[in-house]
């Protein structure tokens, strides 16, 4: 096991009608600004249940934070905030709005072009507002995380950034609302999930049993549960399980002591960013020809995952890796969410200008290794075809 150091200061609170707890979680004296998505939220009842419950605070809004949040929107939230002088954030919605409202929360008293927070991951940032979420969507994790994507629409670009003072200092997770969520909200976030645990753990043997078997743990409860959450929107106990899940997939546990991929991330990033593919359905294309290119470097960590995940046994070591593959693919789509380009009408010619734009980032030596270079990330696209 490596070295490391462990920190998470969010606060989870967690069940039914715990909205209600905003009184006590949030400063009698705060200035709070809601940042929420689209008008599901109003619609659903969310948003007015969270302005209850803030009681006589002075409050503002703002609304239409995308499915992948864009920097030109985000800046406006800042210019809201400068110009009417809140203090405390409260993200309501899933890890779009709560990526976005991290990003606002650092610009707002950033010096220089705030762009810059995404293209130093993060290294310039000094301070950030304190913010709380109430979350509506289970998939990223981001409500007990320091991580944060922004797309920037005028340049095509999917950036990243991390920093201690973007944890939220709590978040609600309350199941009841995700029983509304369409059916492709549920299947993205179970893949979603599902590939956040698998970038921490599907690398190569790092002596890191405790880290293997949450991780292993996670990945069974997510088969377990996910066409469940599809066939039983209705169901607490099952949403419950799906929500806790999303979180711990990505609050940083799992992938402590242990080496990270992130690779499949970067280049669904790219799909997202020129094609508009939604996240995880960029990451069900993509990690299927990821694990059957870097099969060699993998193998045994896949046979580790064919043993314990999927109950796989017979034969060699590739043997199991590469049904374990198949199996991982088979999940996906019963989960309804399709893993070929081709599925969403791309074809031969997005290669290239994928390429382009991973070199363009910076994205030129990816994986546990650093060595996925834009050839091989070529030749991943094009298997995923």
């Amino acid at each position: 096991m490596n070295n490391f150091e462990f920190y998470n200061p969010t606060r989870i609170v967690f069940g039914e009608g715990k909205i209600v707890e905003l009184n006590r979680l949030i400063p009698k004296e705060a200035k709070v600004l809601i940042l929420f998505g689209g008008e599901s939220a109003r619609k659903t009842g969310t948003l007015d249940e969270v302005e209850k419950a803030l009681g006589h605070r002075q409050i503002g809004l703002f609304g239409g934070i995308e499915a992948n949040p864009r920097y030109e929107t985000l800046i406006k939230a800042v210019e809201q905030i400068k110009q009417e002088g809140y203090d405390y954030l409260l993200a309501v919605g899933g890890g779009s709005v709560i990526d976005g409202t991290k990003f606002v929360a650092a610009a707002v008293n950033f010096e220089g072009d705030s762009w810059d927070i995404l293209t130093s991951g993060g290294a310039k940032v000094t301070s950030a507002l304190p913010f709380g979420t109430v979350l509506t969507l289970p998939a990223t994790g981001s409500e007990m995380n320091k991580g944060s994507v922004i797309t920037r629409e005028s340049t095509q670009s999917k950036r990243a950034f991390m920093h201690d003072s973007v944890y939220p200092q709590f978040s609600i997770l309350d199941p009841v609302k995700t029983f509304t969520l369409p059916p492709r909200q549920i299947s993205n976030g179970v893949v979603d999930a599902f590939v956040h645990v698998m970038e921490q753990y599907l690398t190569y043997p790092a002596n890191a049993p405790v880290q293997d078997v949450f991780a292993e743990g996670l990945l069974k409860t997510l088969i377990d549960i996910g066409p469940k959450a599809l066939a039983t929107p209705h169901d607490y106990d099952i949403r419950a399980s799906l929500m806790w899940t999303a979180t711990l997939a990505l609050n940083g546990l799992i992938g402590v002591g242990v080496p990270q991929d992130w690779s499949t991330h970067m280049l669904g990033h790219e799909l997202t960013a020129l094609y508009g593919l939604d996240h995880a359905q960029t990451l069900a294309i993509v990690l299927p020809s990821m694990l059957i290119e870097k099969l060699p470097q993998k193998q045994a960590k896949l046979a580790q995952y064919a043993e314990q995940v999927w109950g796989v046994h017979d034969g060699s070591d590739k043997q199991k890796a590469l049904q374990a593959i198949e199996l991982t693919r088979e999940f996906f789509e019963r989960m309804q969410v399709k893993t070929r380009l081709s599925d969403y009408n791309l074809g031969q010619d997005v290669i290239e200008p994928l390429i382009e734009s991973l070199t363009k980032n910076g994205m030129t030596a990816l994986g546990e290794h650093h060595d996925i270079t834009p050839e091989i990330s070529r030749r991943v696209y094009v298997a995923s075809l």
